[in-house]
This record gives structure tokens, C-alpha cells and sequence, in this order.
């Protein structure tokens, strides 16, 4: 399988490291939509929330913990950050690997 998030996660191709443990890798995103803007990675192959099964149930909610702990590190957590995960093409989804876009930095509004 040649997937662009698991060779970043291997560290065969370079990334901006936010943080990583023994299951998730974050590193900023290349194209920042706001002044924050990280990409959380799971180290196991998940294509996308759609593909996730009750054995990944301590890994998303581990996931879910790192995203907080980024948005305390990045300064985001007090005043507000958004959360995003896309599902399919028709979702907006470009990678086929679960990941979460940690956004903040400013005040977000919804664009279509």
C-alpha cells in the first residue's frame, strides 16, 4: 500500500512534527486554512471514520485526547479551534487515511 500519511508516519517523507506517541503522529498541514492548523494521524491504517470498527474505539478516543492537548499547547483551547474529519471524495476527503484537521487561531466561519 503506498499511502501518503503512512510513509509521513514512517518519516520517508519530511513533516512539520506537532507531536507523537506509540499511536498518533501530528504534524502541521502543508496548505494552513488559519493561523492553526495540524493534522492528526492515527499510526495504524484506517482509511476513514467510516472504516472504523469497536476495536478502534480506545484509539479514537485517544486521538480525540491528543487533539485536546495540541489545542492547550498551540493556545487555541481557550478561545475555540474546530475539529474536522473527511469522509469520501464527496466528503472532501484527498488522503485515504483517517485524520483530524485541528483548526484555530481565529474566528472561523462556514464556507461552502
Amino acid at each position: 500500500m503506498d499511502c501518503l500519511f503512512c510513509n509521513i508516519v514512517k518519516g520517508e517523507i519530511p513533516s512539520a512534527k506537532v507531536y507523537e506517541d506509540e499511536l498518533v503522529y501530528a504534524f502541521k498541514d502543508i496548505a494552513p486554512q488559519a493561523p492553526v492548523h495540524v493534522l492528526l494521524v492515527p499510526k495504524k491504517h484506517i482509511t476513514s471514520a467510516q472504516t472504523l470498527t469497536p476495536a478502534d474505539d480506545a484509539l479514537l478516543c485517544h486521538l480525540f485526547a491528543v487533539a485536546r492537548h495540541i489545542a492547550e499547547e498551540t493556545g487555541v483551547a481557550d478561545t475555540g479551534y474546530r475539529l474536522i474529519t473527511n469522509i469520501g471524495p464527496d466528503g472532501g476527503q484527498s488522503v485515504p487515511h483517517l485524520h483530524l484537521h485541528l483548526i484555530g487561531g481565529k474566528a472561523l466561519k462556514w464556507e461552502n
